[in-house]
């Protein structure tokens, strides 16, 4: 993708910081970023601004700016922990190998009593859990699968509803301030750079609070009431000896950029013109493919100005 837009006449620009945007009247009329210690200036009357649901400073300032934007739910929870061999005897029948199969994955769902909902996500077959901080003193936890997927176990995020009634705070980032806060705790109680993590049994019986300390009372709770819906769909998945791994958090934005039908954002109640959020940091997307379907339709609405 990149040597084709460099092929097209584009410029593709590592290592920057993007710390502001010009306005004239209600019209984009640049970017600013610092390289390398150097502030620069780009003129333009286009800004998609696509810039992922980790760029708390940039949303900072764009809230200082008056740009709209609102609460959004997001969710929170952990990474769980099987033998590969596990979810595929569950799937197939036997370990995947046997068989000449790809590692078997899986998506699960369900509903609490309260009515919040409990969900797998970011499934990795074959793969490993991996601390993927973005902030000094703070850690967040994520999955990969490498492509052999060969790593002989499998993990997925187990995460809950987080609603903006719950971040307890009007502000406009009060779902960034409730991520942060835990994921404070699960540095500290992971001692580092190190997700904290324990055997189910102990979250399941309140023996592991290196965990639970990490997360909301009611996280902990509705992962309870799952884990054992969850293992009646996939034999094993609620066992004494699954790991769980703190803090899950960023699987979605917090925060909602105002748009109208052409995709255009606003300043106060003003559209500003030429100004496209786009993707999972503009709050329209909840993961790689509806980010880039959410980027191909800010495309189209640029070429259609």
């Amino acid at each position: 993708i990149r040597e084709e837009i460099i092929s097209l006449g584009g410029e593709v620009i590592f290592g920057a910081r993007v710390s502001g945007i010009e306005i004239e009247g209600s019209e984009i009329k640049g970017v600013e970023y610092y390289l390398e210690g150097d502030r620069h200036q780009i003129e333009t009357d286009r800004l998609v601004l696509a810039i992922g649901h980790s760029s708390r400073d940039t949303l900072k300032w764009l809230r200082d700016m008056d740009i709209a934007m609102s609460q959004k739910q997001f969710s929170m929870g952990v990474r769980a922990e099987h033998p590969q061999d596990l979810i595929d005897t569950a799937q197939y029948g036997r370990p995947s190998r046997e068989l000449g199969l790809p590692v078997a994955d899986y998506k699960l769902a369900c509903r609490t009593k309260e009515g919040r909902g409990v969900y797998t996500f970011c499934m990795c077959p074959g793969g490993q859990v991996v601390v993927a901080s973005s902030e000094a003193g703070m850690v967040v936890t994520n999955g990969m699968s490498y492509h052999a997927r060969n790593s002989g176990y499998a993990n997925s995020a187990v995460l809950v509803d987080v609603r903006p009634e719950d971040f307890g705070t009007e502000d406009v980032l009060g779902g960034v301030y409730l991520q942060q806060k835990y994921e404070r705790l699960a540095f500290e109680r992971g001692g580092g750079y190190h997700a904290p993590k324990a055997f189910w049994k102990d979250v399941r019986d309140d023996n592991a609070p290196q965990v639970t300390d990490c997360l909301p009372d009611f996280v902990t709770d509705s992962i309870r009431e799952a884990m054992p819906e969850f293992g009646r769909k996939i034999k094993g998945f609620d066992g004494d000896d699954t790991v769980i791994y703190a803090v899950e958090s960023r699987s979605s934005s917090p925060v909602r950029f105002t748009r109208n039908e052409d995709h255009q954002g606003f300043i106060g109640d003003e559209c500003l013109t030429g100004f496209y959020p786009s993707g999972e940091g503009a709050g329209y997307a909840g993961g790689i493919v509806s980010a880039a379907v959410d980027g191909i339709k800010c495309a189209h609405a640029v070429l259609s100005d």
